[in-house]
């Protein structure tokens, strides 16, 4: 069995063949300053350009140079997404510490030394925070207000949630869920999991080949997602305490409307049978009923199912 490597770059890509080989250039050259074996494990996601034959001829060549790092090449059978890309990557990536980064060559490679002194101040993820965005201006506004909002909720103090840049350990990456959309939220997730999650100012550079994957569509999608991220990692194991919590204030509401109206109908003030507030407490007092019933619901699914899953993470074993 081979020696598992110090680091595993994963760089999934989306029709970026003019992208690979430079890429992989100022990879191998970032990687000689490290003193750290790697790999460097491409996620193919669909790609119709030619960027897999590209792919090909870099695993071709490095297995011909055993001092390189090793090139591997995962080609997806048409394009899920990046989580998807991502969740593939992780199950396959060997190395103590591994990197994401996108292809489009926007990351520079030469920032991989200062995530590793990052990581040795005892953070699990480092995020990169690209302060100085070289997007438009529909690209740029759009993330700067989701990342703000993601941080209010969630209360993950970073700036840059979207950044394709970071550095993990494995057992992070081992315990990570991705789909749909999730990779946007990753230090969310890691987080919710007890795991430590630093940030660190990179470069970024201008896009010179191919174009964005990505517009003004995913800042919507996105608070869709947060809703998701929010329900399984804070509620995803008492979801009365979410529902329940709803419709207890609904219920309430209806409840005080009801009672202001009876208060009012004692006083003489009659009928109140055709004020639209009586409909609106009615409403409220079903609604509340109805969130209530579906948190008891979740309840007795969660109670059924809970012994079958990991709810935590375990730091570290003394047997």
């Amino acid at each position: 069995m081979s020696v598992p490597p110090d680091l595993s770059i994963v760089i999934p890509l989306h029709n970026e063949v003019d992208n690979v080989e430079p890429l992989h250039a100022e990879l191998l050259a970032a990687l000689a300053q490290t003193g750290r074996s790697a790999e460097l494990l491409f996620v193919d996601d669909g790609s119709t350009d030619g960027t897999f034959e590209r792919l090909r001829g870099l695993h071709e060549r490095s297995a011909a140079e055993p001092a390189a790092p090793r090139v591997r090449v995962l080609r997806l059978r048409r394009r899920f997404g990046k989580s998807a890309a991502l969740a593939a990557a992780f199950e396959e990536a060997r190395g103590g510490i591994v990197f994401t980064m996108d292809g489009d060559l926007q990351d520079d490679p030469k920032e991989i030394p200062r995530f590793l002194e990052k990581l040795e101040e005892g953070y699990d993820l480092v995020s990169g925070w690209k302060r100085e965005r070289h997007d438009p201006w529909h690209k740029v506004l759009p993330s700067r207000l989701f990342n703000r909002v993601v941080s209010c909720v969630s209360g993950v103090r970073m700036h840059d949630f979207n950044c394709g840049f970071k550095a993990y350990r494995a057992e992070v990456v081992r315990e990570l869920t991705l789909y749909g959309d999730l990779h946007r939220f990753v230090p969310v997730l890691a987080h919710a999991k007890g795991f430590r999650v630093g940030e660190i100012v990179v470069q970024h550079r201008p896009r010179t080949h191919g174009r964005s994957k990505y517009g003004v569509k995913r800042l919507f999608t996105g608070f869709l997602d947060l809703l998701t991220v929010l329900l399984v990692t804070s509620y995803a194991s008492r979801p009365l305490h979410l529902f329940g919590g709803i419709g207890l204030l609904g219920f309430g509401a209806g409840v005080g409307i009801n009672v202001y109206l009876a208060i009012l109908w004692l006083a003489g003030e009659r009928p109140i049978g055709q004020r639209p507030l009586l409909t609106a407490g009615v409403l409220l007092m079903i609604l509340g009923i109805q969130l209530i019933s579906l948190g008891l619901i979740g309840e007795m699914i969660v109670s059924r199912h809970e012994g079958r899953r990991r709810t935590y993470s375990v730091a570290e074993r003394l047997d």
